[in-house]
């Protein structure tokens, strides 16, 4: 159980060399004209064999520059189409003619190189509940303390395999630190977060599952407990309970950075007890806790994307739960529904978000009669875009996908057509079927939770003119805490059928 008060408690080979009157090697010892001119030749040899040798010696150098610019530029694209942030841009790189190039402080600047900052090792502060004369909740003569440090000691090791750096608040079942020299601890070693462990117990036995807690008015903190409560569900199969939030919990309302506190199980509950009393289950359970540390480091990536809009309504609803959030989303437009909501679509391109071309008519049929008819549609709609928003639109979505049952004779020499005028089209691997009749908020969420079967790179289908999609959306958010949510870019690997 929780606390929620303050309390104490080599070598080389040699070569001889034989000299004779003609060798400009002789310098001013050979006294003939010859040997005088051998030498004004021999020194202009030796000065254009030094140039040429400086001249290869800073094209070199260039050439691992250019190198290692390339290789941190300031969006690294990864094997599976991620970017990597953490880079920083080496640019305007200038040599002097001299032999000392001027390579600069570090500092960004002209003249100067900006190298890779190194990663940040992140530091995670483990705090096994209770301990020394403190047992916690205990039942059966399984007490707390010791499940909690087994399992922060498996959590420990576990972090530490996937490159993090760990400190423990007690390593042994004899000590028991004061809540405050917990959070103190925490504090001082400057963790990145915390995470508490805990078990529960409660009068009825039939009460059981995993719960965690966060501290209320904490985004990162309750993006943490959700990862770290739904690896450890994953993980073990047991009953998910509520997310809760509190502010009567010390170590998470004290520590500045984000943190949890996890009930792995109830010891008052008898199926419970000896799950968390078998180290087969425990390890299942730490593992389930890193996964969640694991990805709130290092979170997947989703693209949501709109198609259909803009709506005045529900466009207007997606654009302030999106901006509440902080997060940039995708909107393929309809061209008649631009010019329907000019300040909609405005405000799209205002608030950050990418702008894109679904089609200006949504009629299959005409759309896809010929190849002219779909360069035609889909001149109308970049034209109405552009005349609304002053973008020049890169993206597109072909209305029903790439792929379908109305474009099966043309759509390969549409995308070859779309491709040589330097267009980009994105299908989707991710779906809430919101375009389906009669189907309800909690539907649409198990939907999309159920389509991205844990892919790294998701492109989440939706579409901001239905109603319910605006209904769900916070709460489908809410349900993706291990990815990071970006808008689509020409820089972004399409996913394409």
């Amino acid at each position: 159980m929780y606390g929620r008060e303050s309390e104490k408690g080599q070598t080389g080979d040699v070569r001889l060399v034989r000299m004779n009157q003609y060798d400009g090697r002789l310098g001013r010892n050979n006294g003939s004209s010859y040997g005088r001119r051998y030498n004004r030749l021999e020194r202009m040899r030796q000065r254009r064999r030094r140039r040429i040798r400086q001249a290869i010696f800073f094209l070199c150098l260039a050439f691992i520059f250019m190198a290692v610019g390339i290789f941190c530029g300031t969006r690294l694209v990864m094997a599976d189409g991620s970017v990597s942030e953490n880079v920083v841009v080496m640019e305007d790189i200038q040599f002097s003619s001299g032999a000392n190039a001027d390579l600069g402080d570090g500092e960004s600047g002209e003249g100067g190189i900006i190298l890779p900052e190194e990663p940040k090792t992140p530091l995670v502060v483990i705090d096994p509940g209770h301990g020394g004369e403190d047992e916690g909740c205990s039942r059966e003569g399984v007490l707390e303390k010791e499940i909690n440090l087994e399992l922060a000691l498996l959590l420990a090791g576990k972090l530490q395999d996937l490159g993090m750096d760990v400190v423990l608040t007690r390593e042994d079942n004899a000590t028991l630190p004061t809540l405050e020299e917990r959070v103190k601890l925490a504090e001082e070693q400057g963790a990145d977060i915390f995470i508490s462990i805990h078990q529960n117990a409660y009068d009825e036995e039939s009460v059981n599952g995993i719960e965690t807690w966060y501290c209320r008015g904490n985004d990162d903190s309750k993006r943490l407990a959700q990862l770290v409560n739904m690896g450890a569900v994953k993980k073990t199969g047991a009953k998910e309970r509520e997310l809760m939030e509190s502010s009567d919990l010390y170590v998470i309302r004290e520590t500045t950075m984000p943190s949890c506190l996890i009930e792995t199980g109830f010891l008052s509950n008898r199926e419970e007890r000896e799950a968390l009393s078998n180290p087969a289950y425990r390890e299942k359970v730490a593992a389930g806790i890193a996964w969640g540390i694991e990805y709130y480091f290092q979170p997947k990536t989703m693209y949501l994307t709109f198609d259909d809009g803009p709506s005045e309504e529900n466009t207007a609803a997606v654009l302030d739960i999106l901006k509440a959030r902080g997060i940039k989303a995708t909107f393929f437009v309809v061209g008649e529904n631009v010019r329907k909501h000019p300040e909609i679509a405005k405000r799209i391109v205002e608030e950050g978000h990418t702008i894109g071309i679904h089609c200006n008519h949504h009629n299959y049929k005409e759309i896809y009669a010929s190849v002219n008819s779909y360069l035609e549609d889909f001149q109308a709609a970049y034209d109405a875009v552009y005349e609304v928003t002053g973008v020049e639109v890169k993206l597109f979505r072909f209305p029903g996908g790439s792929i379908n049952a109305y474009n099966k004779d043309v759509y390969e020499d549409i995308i070859a057509e779309m491709t040589a005028r330097g267009f980009t089209y994105f299908d989707w691997n991710g779906c809430l079927e919101d375009a389906s009749k009669n189907t309800t908020p909690e539907q649409l969420i198990q939907n999309a939770r159920q389509s991205t079967l844990d892919r790294k790179k998701v492109v989440m289908l939706a579409h901001d003119i239905v109603y319910n999609t605006t209904l769900c959306l916070g709460d489908l958010i809410d349900q993706f805490p291990e990815y990071k949510m970006e808008p689509l870019t020409e820089d972004v690997k399409p996913i394409q059928f």
